[in-house]
């Protein structure tokens, strides 16, 4: 009986005994890589992490990655940036980079950087490696940007923007879209300050000079180092051989247009004035009529006042037809005058 619970024992023993190397195995191994590569993470710490749900083989080779490129990168730094949902690789190989390339990066800012979101490996790459931001953007909707200069000429251009990030403005700082939004309006801007459109043809690069000295990268993640312009033309005309003839003549069709209806205003206006002073004749003549019904009132009143006698009345009368007989016998004389000479 005795011998039984000997047995019971030792194999009781031995699956704990199993069940414990079984936990401990995978730490173990990453402890002694750790310890082989000098990087000097403890055993405990890698017990700990498995009860805090951390992935300590992520911890381990991103603590030998940057001890062996040179960086002082403490075990709880990494458990911490890992426990607040981090990429705990993406920043211990932008820091890498950036000491490669002599760039500032500390590890709270790298850190901060890469819980915002955005891509420190590629921030870094781009800090060494500038890269090239289409102006418009490739896939928004418009291929060239429209701008119109002093003399009335559409012009499409396209512009090329090269940038670089700016790791100490990453935390805040604008994306690509602002960048090419400013650059947009500067372009637009300048081509619509130019007094012709052959001015912008000539020199496109004054347009991106202008561009580029006003300060578009100010509160963004990038520095602009230039601004290109990459094709640029009249609107309307990319299939003419002679583009100046052709603008010449849409110039001439709409001067003539614009001139037929300046003279249609100066015709109305001239229309209209004219009957302005058909109804100052009439008004005018209105107040006559006026004028001469006041005439049998005011002989009324002579005659009621004694002022008139009847004898000055029918010598008055006698007057006006005599005068009434002269009119007529004048206008038979310019009648028979008038058909004497057709």
């Amino acid at each position: 009986m005795g011998q039984i619970l000997l047995i019971i024992a030792i194999v009781f023993a031995s699956l704990i005994a199993l069940f414990v190397f079984g936990l401990i195995f995978r730490e173990l191994a990453l402890w002694i890589q750790a310890f082989a590569a000098g990087a000097g993470v403890s055993f405990w710490d890698l017990i700990a992490m498995r009860f805090r749900k951390v992935n300590s083989t992520v911890i381990v080779h991103s603590r030998i990655k940057a001890v062996k490129a040179g960086l002082d990168v403490a075990t709880r730094d990494l458990e911490t940036h890992y426990m607040a949902s981090g990429r705990v690789p993406n920043v211990v190989n932008a820091m890498i980079a950036a000491d490669r390339a002599t760039i500032q990066l500390p590890w709270t800012t790298a850190c901060a950087i890469d819980l915002a979101g955005r891509d420190i490996v590629e921030a870094v790459q781009t800090s060494v490696n500038p890269k090239v931001i289409d102006c418009p953007a490739i896939g928004g909707g418009v291929d060239k940007l429209d701008a119109v200069a002093k003399d009335g000429i559409r012009l499409l251009c396209k512009a090329r923007v090269t940038v670089r990030a700016n790791i100490a403005r990453l935390i805040g700082g604008a994306t690509e879209d602002t960048v090419v939004a400013r650059v947009g309006q500067a372009i637009v801007s300048a081509i619509g300050s130019a007094p012709t459109y052959k001015d912008v043809l000539e020199n496109p690069d004054h347009i991106a000079r202008k561009a580029l000295e006003s300060g578009l990268d100010t509160g963004t993640a990038y520095e602009i180092l230039s601004v290109d312009i990459a094709d640029i033309s009249v609107a309307g005309v990319s299939t003419e051989a002679n583009v100046g003839a052709k603008l010449q003549a849409e110039q001439a069709e709409a001067d003539k247009r614009r001139f037929q209806a300046e003279a249609e205003k100066r015709r109305a206006m001239a229309v209209a004035q004219e009957q302005e002073f058909q109804a100052e004749v009439q008004k005018n003549r209105a107040l006559v009529v006026l004028a001469e019904a006041e005439v049998p009132k005011a002989m009324a009143e002579a005659f009621r006042s004694g002022n008139l006698g009847i004898m000055d009345y029918y010598r008055m009368r006698n007057i006006q037809a005599d005068t009434s007989m002269r009119s007529s016998i004048a206008d038979d004389d310019q009648d028979k005058t008038s058909e004497n000479r057709s």
